[in-house]
Parts: C-alpha cells; sequence; structure tokens
C-alpha cells in the first residue's frame, strides 16, 4: 500500500530529467520519474540519497504514485516520441491529470496537442526550459504557457525548479496555447546569432590574427568583464585552455568544425519569416551551420580557390579593441532582432510582456547576459516601445559603436575570413536607420515586369506605368 503521494512525475530519466526530479526534491517536493532504460532508473535510485524521488520503470508505476490530479512532465526529443508519450500517457491518465511538455516542440504542435488534450479532459502546458544540465540541476529559466489554472496549479513547483536573479524566480507565465514554446523558440534563435558571432571573433582573431588558445582565452576572459558579460563569453573564456587528453594538443583544434542543430534555429527564421519580421543575424547563423556540413565540398574549394595569401599586417590592440566594441553592437542587435520577434507574435494571438521575458532570461538559461538588464529596463519603461534600437540608452550603445564595428568588417574582408553574422547585423543596422531604402526600385521592376502597381510619395493608391512605349 502506498505510504506517501508523490507530487510530479517524469517521463524520461535522461540526464535533464534526473538533474530536475534532483532540484525538485532538494527543495522538499516528493517526486518520482520513469524510463524505459534500466540503467537510467538505476541511476537515478542510486542519486536519491535519502530524498523523497522513486525511480520506476514504466508509465503506469509512476502514475499509480502521483497524488491527483496527477502531472507528469515530459522531457523527451520533439517530435514523434512526445507523441507517443502523450499518447501512452493518456490511455493511463483520468480528466483533470496534466501532462508538461519540457521539450523543444514546435509551438504549433503544442497548439494542437493542447487542443486534442482538452477534448479528452486531460490538460497540457507547454514549458520553455533553458539552461542546460547545470540549470535543470540548480535552477532554470522557465517559459510556461498554456492553461492559466494549470500554471496557477503547478506554479509552486515551478518556481522551485527556476533560477533566482535578485531573489526573483526566472519565471513568467506567458500566455495560452503554445505561448511557452514560442518563445522559447526564439530564445534559441538568439542563441544561434550569438554562437555564430562569437565564432566569427574566434576565426577573425585564430586564423585571421594568428593569436594562441592562451591568448584567446584571455580576450574573452576580458570580454566577460564588460559590456558582453554573459553564459556564453564565460564559456568561451575557458574552452580554449583545455587540453585534449589523447594528442596533448588543444582539445578546440582537434574538434571537427561541422556544427549540428535540432532546428529551432530555423524554426525561428522559418517562423521570423511568416511574421513577416526581419532577423538576419539568425538567419546567417542557420546559413552558417547548414555549409559547416558540406566539408569534403569545402576542402576542395579551398584548394580551388586559394587566392592571394593575405598576412595581418594591422595593430593587433587596435583590431582588438575594434572587435570588442562590435561584438557589443552586434549582441544588442541579435537581441533586438528575437524581441522584435516577440512583439510581432500579436498576430499569432500571443501578448507577450517583453519586459518580462528579458527579466527571466537574466538568469538559468543559455541567453543570459548583462545587457538583458539593460533590456529589461528598455521595455520596463516604454511599454509602447516599437523596437528594441528606439531606446535611447540601447540605441546609442550601437551607434557609438558602428565605426568600430565597420573596422572589423574591413579586418575580416581584408584576410578573407568570412563573417556572416557580423556582417548582416552590421546591414541590419544600416537599414533600420535609411529613412529611404532602394526599394523603390523594386517597385518598379515589378511594376514593369507583372503590373503589379506601385506606391508614390506625392500622391495615395496604387499605380501603374506602361513601361514599354511602342
Amino acid at each position: 500500500m502506498m505510504t506517501e503521494a508523490y507530487q510530479i512525475g517524469m517521463a524520461g530519466l535522461g540526464v535533464m530529467g534526473r538533474n530536475l526530479l534532483l532540484n525538485l526534491a532538494d527543495h522538499g517536493f516528493a517526486v518520482a520519474g520513469y524510463d524505459t532504460d534500466p540503467g537510467k532508473v538505476e541511476a537515478l535510485a542510486a542519486e536519491a540519497k535519502g530524498r523523497k524521488i522513486r525511480a520506476v520503470s514504466s508509465a503506469k508505476e509512476c502514475l499509480a504514485l502521483l497524488s491527483p490530479p496527477r502531472a507528469v512532465l515530459l522531457l523527451v526529443p520533439a517530435g514523434p516520441a512526445v507523441d507517443a508519450a502523450i499518447a501512452e500517457l493518456v490511455s493511463l491518465m483520468e480528466p483533470g491529470d496534466i501532462i508538461i511538455d519540457g521539450g523543444n516542440s514546435h509551438f504549433r504542435d503544442t497548439e494542437e496537442r493542447g487542443k486534442r488534450l482538452a477534448d479528452v479532459g486531460i490538460r497540457l502546458l507547454g514549458l520553455g526550459i533553458s539552461g542546460g544540465a547545470y540549470g535543470a540541476r540548480h535552477g532554470a529559466s522557465l517559459m510556461p504557457g498554456g492553461p492559466k489554472e494549470v500554471y496557477d496549479e503547478l506554479r509552486p513547483l515551478l518556481e522551485a525548479a527556476a533560477a533566482r536573479v535578485a531573489g526573483e524566480p526566472c519565471l513568467v507565465y506567458l500566455g495560452e496555447g503554445g505561448a511557452g514554446h514560442f518563445v522559447k523558440m526564439v530564445h534559441n534563435g538568439i542563441e544561434y546569432g550569438l554562437l555564430e558571432l562569437i565564432a566569427e571573433s574566434y576565426d577573425l582573431m585564430k586564423r585571421g590574427m594568428g593569436l594562441t588558445n592562451d591568448e584567446l582565452a584571455f580576450v574573452y576572459a576580458g570580454w566577460n568583464q564588460g559590456g558582453l558579460r554573459s553564459y556564453l563569453m564565460e564559456i568561451t573564456s575557458l574552452i580554449p585552455r583545455r587540453i585534449d587528453e589523447k594528442t596533448g594538443k588543444g582539445l578546440l583544434d582537434v574538434i571537427a568544425d561541422g556544427a549540428g542543430q535540432k532546428g529551432t534555429g530555423k524554426w525561428t527564421s522559418q517562423t521570423a519569416m511568416d511574421l513577416h519580421v526581419p532577423v538576419p543575424v539568425i538567419d546567417a547563423a542557420v546559413s552558417v551551420r547548414d555549409i559547416s556540413a558540406c566539408g569534403r565540398e569545402r576542402r576542395e574549394a579551398a584548394c580551388a580557390f586559394a587566392g592571394i595569401p593575405v598576412y595581418f599586417r594591422g595593430v593587433r590592440e587596435a583590431v582588438l579593441e575594434s572587435l570588442e566594441k562590435a561584438m557589443e553592437a552586434a549582441f544588442i542587435i541579435t537581441y533586438a532582432q528575437g524581441f522584435d520577434m516577440l512583439k510581432k507574435a500579436r498576430a499569432l494571438g500571443y501578448g507577450i510582456d517583453l519586459a518580462a521575458v528579458a527579466r527571466i532570461w537574466r538568469g538559468g538559461c543559455i541567453i543570459r547576459a548583462a545587457v538583458l538588464e539593460k533590456i529589461t529596463r528598455a521595455f520596463k519603461d516604454h511599454r509602447d516601445l516599437p523596437h528594441l534600437l528606439a531606446d535611447g540608452r540601447l540605441g546609442r550603445d550601437v551607434a557609438d559603436r558602428q565605426r568600430e564595428l565597420r573596422a572589423a568588417l574591413q579586418a575580416a574582408m581584408e584576410l578573407g575570413i568570412p563573417v556572416p553574422a557580423l556582417m548582416a547585423a552590421l546591414s541590419y543596422f544600416d537599414a533600420y536607420r535609411s529613412a529611404r531604402l532602394p526599394t523603390n526600385l523594386i517597385q518598379a521592376q515589378r511594376d514593369y515586369f507583372g503590373a503589379h502597381g506601385y506606391e508614390r510619395t506625392d500622391a495615395a493608391g496604387q499605380f501603374h506605368t506602361e513601361w514599354e512605349e511602342d
């Protein structure tokens, strides 16, 4: 006979699931988890160490341990695995029970699943989680979306699992349906952009300027003390120092250059296009990962298009200073593109509080950074702010660094180092600050070959010209 009711169940006892259960147990909650892999069940049981944790091998056993209404958190790969886990749980659940999808599901899938489950009385909460294994264990940034009453029921658990900044949990209810997973998708898109920007700075310094790994670590550590202070900059300052046990070389130098991806960056770009929101830094980051997969072609092209060797002849300190300022500007621009997308999500029915999102991204998550304090303040001070670059402080931060951004790009181009994300950041800024763009010519061209019409600067309405005279 069961002597204790457990407050939440976990489907999937991989690194994330196991660490999240340990986190909740450390905060006094009784938790249960299940996995079909006996090794993972045994690993959790071994780590429990007197905590209120039960590890079992089936959904049925786990549900039998839970107090009603029963809530189970899924931490399984997005896609078919989520549907399979949901189907199994639904066959064992009762009306009023709760499923929490804590994976990187597409927000539209979450919308559809929520409606389908509601028809049988099961409630779904889509929960974006950022912070990796460390965040799961010690506090993550949590982005819930779905029925408000479900969030309210689970709030004590979620607050316990969340990271904290200045005493505030990195958690906020984001709205109905797939709002939570939408925000997590945009978070991951920004992450793609920031990672690519850092990688481009690495390439310029390493391949273009000849910095050693120790010098790179020193530069990144210095950057992490200023405007670029962030989790990503912190780990980048540590990576170049790691030595490979097998070869004795720097580990970074023996890691292959084909970067993988799980789809969230691509989803961000695709959805941004649907919303007519430009996110060129994120687009560039996705494209570079695709190019990185073409290793054989790139090696052949490197031989075919070697060109004239170019050597760095500038003043290293001056270029490094320009690059730091360039990165500060590009970081702000990347966040601005992501927040513009969150703002335009009103077209999807999401009324996302941008200040709240910036606040919960300050801790726990992968893109946490010092600049998010300024972003939080910008949206708090101006709830109707049309764009992050329209904020006086952040816009000025970018404008004051544009000279250095151009200088860094010039150095990269002279050395033949590809910097598509940095270039996209500058081009976006230049387009945003242009009172007039050359798209008047595109209007004329479309009217010429397709009679699509055009608008005029001196009169309202649509106009057409017969461009080819008899």
